[in-house]
């Protein structure tokens, strides 16, 4: 691999991860290739079992890959210089009970070596950040699931990384509380720190991420924009008034109604011009034509499906592909 960093906060290049047993060894990762420039927000997805936690463990310097190789903020899996940079919230995490939210970003800024002098400050900032600078020196046994998710970001966010990664960073909270770690990752964006954020939660990942990977069966199946992956489906939107029985006739053939609207399916965009002029003819008023593009939801689970069946991605979205060795 080439070691220079370039515009990469991470890249990976066939990194791959196997645990022996006595059956056979256990394949957690088989080939992981792919790339994270830096500042940007990244979205690691998919299923149960896909990987995704080994791939954090590996890129975090927690366990070594079996082979294959990634660079993380331009050095070499592992390096202890590096990590500094680096925030993480876990997915699974606990706190003693007995301590206060000061006090446990104070044990983790210790850890972290930051400066004894800046530190209070670093605590204040990374309390604030994450609301919680009003429960400060409260115990951790009196906060709820929640506060305590908020806790574990503060914890992640200490000394600035340049690098942080989010594991189901929302999965405890509330309407209102993803809607404060919306926020706290749009904050990150404008500082320039990259964030790697893995998530279910598919309309948070659409509404924060610049990029994603959806990862199945331990490889890379499609990288790209968000935009890349929920590109417009071939349907259209129309709204019309003046449904004469022609226009009715010329409708019902080009598509069905959906709330006040008419969903014409498989239309390439240069007919769309004259499907409105064909309407105007019929006596049609028309006052919208909206492409209908997919959510990433459902671009995820049809990229998911045609994993499984062999058949093979958009080549446009699909570039990273990585086969197993």
């Amino acid at each position: 691999m080439d070691t220079t960093a370039g515009d990469d906060a991470i890249r990976t290049e066939r990194l791959a991860k196997r645990y022996p047993a006595a059956a056979g060894d256990i394949v957690a990762l088989r080939g992981l290739t792919m790339s994270v420039r830096r500042g940007e927000t990244f979205g690691f997805l998919g299923p149960n079992g896909a990987g995704k936690t080994t791939a954090i463990k590996l890129l975090l310097g927690l366990t070594h890959p079996t082979s294959g190789e990634a660079m993380v903020l331009g050095a070499r899996l592992g390096d202890r210089l590096t990590r500094r940079r680096i925030g993480y919230l876990p997915e699974l995490f606990r706190y003693q009970d007995w301590l206060s939210a000061r006090e446990v970003l104070g044990l983790h800024a210790a850890l972290a070596d930051l400066p004894a002098s800046s530190r209070g400050t670093a605590i204040d900032e990374a309390l604030t950040v994450v609301g919680l600078a009003q429960r400060a020196d409260d115990r951790v046994v009196t906060f709820s699931k929640g506060m305590q998710q908020r806790l574990g970001l503060a914890v992640a966010l200490l000394g600035a990384p340049d690098l942080v990664f989010l594991d189901e960073p929302t999965s405890a909270l509330d309407p209102l509380g993803r809607q404060d770690v919306r926020a706290v990752i749009e904050r990150l964006r404008a500082r320039g720190t990259t964030v790697f954020l893995n998530s279910h939660l598919l309309t948070e990942v659409e509404r924060v991420c610049d990029r994603v990977a959806v990862v199945h069966r331990g490889v890379v199946i499609s990288e790209g924009t968000v935009a890349d992956l929920t590109r417009e489906s071939g349907a259209v939107r129309v709204r019309v008034a003046g449904v004469t029985p022609a226009v009715a006739a010329l409708l019902s053939r080009n598509g069905t109604a959906a709330d006040g609207w008419h969903v014409v399916d498989d239309i390439a965009e240069e007919a769309i011009p004259a499907l409105v002029a064909s309407l105007v003819a019929a006596g049609a008023r028309v006052y919208a034509v909206e492409p209908i593009r997919q959510s990433l939801e459902d671009r995820f689970v049809q990229l998911l499906r045609s994993d499984l069946s062999g058949v093979s991605s958009d080549a446009s979205v699909d570039s990273s592909r990585s086969d197993a060795p």
